[in-house]
């Protein structure tokens, strides 16, 4: 239990969107920024689940939170924090380079160039989290029927060439062209291109980097692995988690959501991921959906 009062005014003065419930759903408080997006939001209205859900940009707090809802609160909480985490970084590098250009003899063609892959590295973020959002929430149709692999990794490879030569990241497959898997051809392609881009971005030059599509009677299996840099034994457990790097890969322009929305397509599709490696010993990431 909180103190009601001092709960109350810390969200009537937040600057986010921000509402604070009681345990059955009635508005205790709301800062002003959560009444421009939800103006049913008056002290003692009770709202639904839809209503909140309809507007995930809105921290709901609860003033006595229900057991049930308690570990959902604290993720969301630490996963807007995250977010907001990880939009200041490139903001305030844009910024920077902004005040840079405005120097006398400043370099402001270089300036802009740089400038502008801040933008689209928040814009590439701002996409992850939609996306993601997207998947949790359920809008998004995970496995529905079958798609034949081999031609949707021929146009996942064929859309990361240019990137792939300029890292000096070679493609070797090893894909059967009769296999198809569980997910619709969005949610593949998906999987594949956060797969390798990740190869691309962290497993060094003159890496090779293999695709498997196979099946056998109990499953059908989709495995990237290459003989890269590797990754560090604390890291493998949690390259899935949102936003999280290794210390190889915390200087790249990453989002940090690439393993996170492929684990999350493959689970909600019913499938296994994992990943295995060592330092100097490349990444391999297996991916199982069985049989039925």
């Amino acid at each position: 239990m909180v103190n009601a009062e001092r709960a109350r005014a810390l969200v009537e003065s937040a600057g986010d969107p921000v509402l604070l419930l009681d345990s059955e759903r009635r508005v205790v408080a709301a800062s002003p920024a959560a009444l421009e997006l939800v103006p049913a939001a008056a002290a003692g209205q009770r709202l639904t689940e839809e209503a909140m859900a309809a507007r995930p940009e809105v921290l709901v707090l609860f003033l006595d939170s229900p057991p049930e809802l308690s570990a959902y609160q604290e993720l969301r909480a630490g996963f807007t924090a995250a977010v907001s985490h990880e939009l200041r970084t490139p903001l305030a590098r844009l910024l920077a380079l902004l005040e840079t250009a405005a120097l006398p003899d400043a370099d402001s063609g270089d300036l802009l160039d740089q400038a502008r892959e801040e933008v689209q590295q928040v814009g590439e973020l701002i996409d992850d989290v939609l996306f993601l959002g997207e998947l949790e929430t359920g809008r998004e149709v995970v496995s529905l029927g079958r798609t034949r692999a081999a031609p949707v990794v021929a146009e996942v490879i064929g859309s990361l060439r240019e990137r792939a030569d300029h890292a000096e990241v070679r493609f070797e497959l090893r894909v059967d062209d009769r296999v198809e898997l569980p997910l619709r051809p969005r949610m593949l392609r998906v999987v594949l291109e956060n797969l390798l881009a990740n190869t691309i971005r962290y497993s060094g030059q003159g890496t090779t980097c293999t695709v498997e599509v196979a099946q056998t009677a109990e499953a059908v299996s989709l495995v990237v692995s290459d003989d890269g840099k590797g990754v560090l034994p604390a890291d493998l457990p949690r390259l899935f988690e949102r936003f999280y790097r290794g210390d190889q890969a915390r200087t790249s322009r990453g989002t940090g959501l690439g393993l996170a929305i492929v684990k999350h397509v493959v689970t909600a599709a019913g499938g296994e991921v994992e990943a295995s490696g060592a330092p100097g010993g490349g990444l391999v990431v297996r991916i199982h959906f069985p049989e039925t």
